[in-house]
């Protein structure tokens, strides 16, 4: 069999019937009252990844456009947007690990039928969100120019771009918050409201972008500054929407205002259990900043080129990560009703689907490198370096696609422990080493750190999969 009817019977395979398709496709965008512990395990992927590719591509649109604006303003400014986000990937960090933990708790009291402990987890996933922004707002508010100054911006970054740094980490609450309450829909099953909750915050971020950035009307040009307002505006208005749809109520949860109060054991339980996913996080989050301040050395245009270059994969990484939050929810869901086999089936299916995706990807960014990159910027260093990190990524997305599911399978059983220790070993003590070693010592600059990621994310996607069929990860309580 050829290579183009492999893939072909692989999508055949991944299709629902063609009578059916429309409308579970109307379902999975509006939202599914199905239970995702008895309906097969092929539409309860389509069900689940179709509302959570459409929220993140939505989430990954608005990345590309957010740097397509900023790139009008030069490399300095895209450059602060990358040291800036240095700092926002530790306040991720925490809000993913903590994401992570809330969907597991949420999925797996869902399948146990239990929607009123499921409600009380949801509030005091929200307070211990609101608790953990805190620092970083103070920091944000009180120390920007310090702390670009501490990656080694240059001198039009700290002087003019810093109010931008003062937004985006003064205003990280309705981060923090957008990403805990979604990830209770998604773990609840309503993946189509986390969609909605995205698609209306980050299109205010879109059409506010330019407007404040270049000014319009008798609205002023505030540069750099008018695009941490604009994003953080619309943020705020997607977690009020947020709020709203919980207290109202979607189709697998509602929270009531008599479950609004202090749940020390119920907080404390999700708080152990987000510790191994803040840890994970943090892990491969600090990394990168690490990699940033070694390409701050190079330069400027290799830290531009760099941001940019992230900006491009997050549009492609985002659809992958969707699946891969589908199979973490269906991997609490099926854990908390008792059917680990159907846990796991669910991960290979979703994984291998997964797979097929990249590898078109990957074939888009091999041939289409530079291209890609001039959407962005025409200043020709910053280009070649962008299009250089997307051709060597090219080589190894086929082995992100396992390593996303594989790594959201244990995530969604609770066992956030086993991924922390994975990224430890592979980021800490082999990417980060590496990478210095290749671009510093060896004289290969950027070169060297991506060279360096390739290597320290093959190892690590093909080992997670590795461990993932030990089976270890069906016996983690929540």
């Amino acid at each position: 069999m050829t290579e183009s009817e492999n893939i072909t019977t692989a999508v055949s395979h991944m299709a629902l019937p063609k009578a059916s398709l429309w409308q579970e496709l109307k379902n999975a965008i509006r939202g599914s009252e199905a239970d995702y512990t008895q309906i097969t395990i092929k539409k309860a992927v389509f069900l689940l990844a179709v509302p959570m590719i459409l929220e993140l591509v939505m989430e990954s649109t608005f990345a590309v456009v957010d740097i397509y604006f900023v790139g009008k303003l030069g490399a300095s400014a895209v450059a602060t947007v990358g040291l800036t986000e240095t700092y926002l990937f530790l306040l991720y960090s925490l809000a993913m690990g903590l994401a992570t933990a809330v969907t597991a708790t949420i999925a797996r009291r869902i399948g146990e039928k239990n929607k009123k402990d499921a409600g009380t987890a949801a509030v005091q996933s929200i307070l211990l969100a609101l608790i953990a922004s805190l620092p970083f707002a103070i920091a944000g508010i009180f120390f920007a120019k310090e702390l670009l100054a501490l990656m080694g911006a240059d001198e039009w970054v700290i002087e003019h771009g810093y109010r931008f740094t003062q937004w985006m980490l003064g205003g990280n609450v309705v981060i923090m918050l957008l990403f805990v309450i979604n990830a209770i829909f998604r773990g609840a099953g309503d993946a189509a409201i986390a969609m909605r909750v995205l698609w209306i915050a980050n299109g205010i971020n879109i059409v506010l972008d330019p407007i404040l950035i270049f000014g319009w009307g008798p609205v002023p040009a505030l540069g750099i500054q008018g695009a941490g307002i604009a994003t953080t505006t619309g943020r705020a208005v997607g977690v009020l929407i947020q709020l709203w749809f919980l207290f109202k109520g979607g189709k697998h949860i509602r929270v009531t205002f008599l479950q609004v109060y202090w749940n020390a054991k119920i907080m404390f339980n999700i708080f152990r259990t987000s510790l191994g996913g803040v840890g994970q996080m943090i892990v491969a989050m600090t990394s990168w900043i690490f990699l940033m301040r070694i390409l701050a050395e190079i330069g400027s245009e290799a830290v531009a080129g760099a941001t940019i270059a992230i900006r491009i994969m997050m549009f492609t990484l985002m659809p992958a990560w969707g699946l891969s939050n589908a199979a973490a929810t269906l991997v609490g869901q099926n854990l908390g009703a008792g059917h680990p086999e159907r846990a796991e089936s669910a991960v290979w299916k979703t994984g291998f689907y997964n797979m097929i995706f990249l590898i078109a990807v990957s074939v888009v960014y091999f041939f289409n490198n530079e291209w890609l990159m001039t959407l962005f910027t025409d200043d020709p260093r910053v280009i070649s370096i962008g299009a250089e990190w997307l051709r060597i990524l090219s080589f190894s997305y086929f082995v992100y696609g396992w390593w996303m599911v594989s790594t959201q399978a244990f995530n969604g059983a609770g066992d956030t422990k086993t991924p922390t220790m994975i990224n430890l070993v592979f980021f800490w003590f082999i990417q980060i080493p590496l990478s210095y070693f290749l671009a510093i010592r060896l004289g290969w600059e950027e070169s060297g750190v991506f060279w360096g990621v390739f290597i320290s994310e093959t190892s690590v996607g093909l080992f997670t999969l590795w461990l993932f069929t030990r089976g270890k990860w069906k016996t983690a309580k929540v």
